[in-house]
């Protein structure tokens, strides 16, 4: 190989070594990414988890007394109010243990404090 070649052959060498450095680092945001990502639902799962098991707790006496309310006759309009409140109190609580209730986020971990869209929904 002459002097020429030799210079040629290296600085292709470096300027694959160059994109291979791009990519690599291209690959290492993504998993970075992927694991915060992941680390984030693994959390609202547990959270998800801890919540439906207090909720299984809770809905075990109470179902024998919704058994009771959906036997019963509707009385004029009341119980509509009374699932609208219902639903209220839920989404507040939702609200109160971390999680989004407003249509741009809902059901995701609330991450950075209170949310505009939430705090708004829950006012109305």
């Amino acid at each position: 190989m002459e002097n020429k070649d030799i210079f040629k052959h290296v600085q292709a060498l470096e300027t694959q070594v160059g994109k291979f450095h791009g990519d690599l680092g291209a690959l290492m945001l993504e998993v970075k990414r992927l694991v915060e990502e992941n680390q984030q639902l693994r959390l609202e799962n547990e959270k998800m988890r801890k919540i439906m098991m207090g909720e299984a707790k809770e809905a075990a006496p109470a179902s024998t007394s919704s058994s009771r309310s959906a036997a019963a006759p509707s009385a004029g309009g009341k119980e509509a109010v009374d699932v609208v409140g219902e639903g209220y109190d839920n989404l507040a609580r939702l609200y109160h243990e971390g999680f989004h209730i407003c249509n741009v986020y809902y059901g995701h971990l609330r991450t950075e404090g209170d949310c505009l869209f939430c705090l708004s929904f829950l006012n109305k």
